[in-house]
Parts: structure tokens; C-alpha cells; sequence
């Protein structure tokens, strides 16, 4: 599902409206959240394809695959970040897209962060993180993504 109409970019420094594939992959029924976030990157310029609940790591994939995505966001609560995640960029590699940025976002401890990170997992964002800090990182990680290309 597309989450409403793409607007001009209101972010300053980015060039284009990038194209995000937002997920809640496993079996987390939790949506208000990965919601909350798709509309405020929807809301910042960005191209959002939200995949809805109880979506496979390949699933997650073929969709950023399908769509030409920049980035994919993952959303989890339900602790099953440390395999769902990594499972997501190894299915991503598979396909040939490595260069696509991986973030994510739920009730994650410090540690994991760290181990997610180590594992391709650019950035992870938990709660209390605000919309402005996700979309202003997101486009500043994909605009830096772009210039070095």
C-alpha cells in the first residue's frame, strides 16, 4: 500500500524524493508505530511503500526489489529483531541489493543495537526517537549515499 500522495521534497539537501519500503516483518501484530513513522517520512518527501503485518524477510525483499527502493525501515516488538533483521539484509544481498540502506525501529537494547549494526544494519531508532531526527538522518544518509556515487 502506498501510504498518501508524494510530495516535493521538504527536507533541506534532499535532491529527490527517495523511495522507502517500510516493514513489520515475523508474526508482530503491533502497527500503530510503523504507521507513525510512514506518514511522517510520507509528510517529509519521501516515497512510501508500506508492505503491511506479518511480512516474510523475503517478502521484505522482493519488495524493495519490486519498488527500486533506497532504503527499507523494518519495524519490530516483538524481540525477534537480532534474527529478523539480519535475515532481511541477507535476503536483500541475495538479490544484488546491498546497496540498499537497512533501518529499523522497536523496543531494542543498547547491545543488540551495536551487534545489528556490526551486521548491516545502518541505523535502529527506539522509542522516543522523533519523526524530525528519523527523516532528517534518513535523507542525510541517502543523500551522502548519492554524492559518493
Amino acid at each position: 500500500m502506498r501510504v498518501g500522495q508524494q510530495h516535493p521534497s521538504s527536507i533541506d539537501g534532499m535532491e529527490r524524493p527517495y523511495r522507502v519500503v517500510v516493514a513489520k516483518p515475523g508474526l508482530d501484530g503491533h502497527d500503530r508505530g510503523v504507521k507513525v513513522i510512514a506518514r511522517a517520512l510520507r509528510d517529509a518527501g519521501f516515497e512510501v511503500i508500506y508492505t503491511g503485518l506479518f511480512q516474510t524477510p523475503e517478502q521484505v525483499a522482493e519488495a524493495v526489489m519490486q519498488e527500486d527502493a533506497d532504503a527499507c525501515g523494518l519495524s519490530v516488538l516483538s524481540g525477534a529483531h537480532m534474527t529478523l533483521f539480519p535475515r532481511v539484509v541477507e535476503e536483500l544481498a541475495a538479490r544484488g541489493l546491498e546497496d540498499v540502506l537497512v533501518f529499523g525501529g522497536g523496543i531494542i537494547p543498547n547491545d543488540d543495537i551495536t551487534a545489528l549494526k556490526s551486521q548491516g544494519v545502518a541505523g535502529v531508532f527506539t522509542p522516543g526517537a522523533s519523526m524530525d531526527d528519523i527523516t532528517a538522518w534518513l535523507a542525510a544518509e541517502l543523500a551522502s549515499r548519492d554524492a559518493s556515487d
